[in-house]
């Protein structure tokens, strides 16, 4: 698309067939529906996600996802098992 203002926003409701309803840093709320790439790859979205969207001038309440922001969480590492632990064995 030529002419789509790109956006970002929150994810704060999943909708059946892969809609969202994905809240606007100002207040507004748009149906969002996932890009092909991102339905390729099986990228899964849930309420609380930062995507990035790309609507057109021409409405305003709809819009495509196309990227999902990663969370500062995901970035973190993982703690590690404390040394020598292993399950019990029966």
């Amino acid at each position: 698309m030529s002419d789509c203002v790109e956006v970002e926003g929150k994810v704060v409701s999943v909708l059946p067939g892969t809609m969202f309803r994905v809240e606007l840093p100002n207040g507004h709320m748009v149906l969002a529906h996932i890009s092909g790439k991102l339905r390729k790859n099986f990228i899964k979205l849930t309420v609380g996600d930062r995507v990035k969207m790309e609507m057109t001038p021409q409405d305003i309440e709809k819009a495509r996802i196309v990227y999902r922001m990663r969370s500062p969480e995901a970035s973190a590492p993982k703690p590690a098992a404390p040394r020598g632990f292993a399950p019990k064995k029966r």
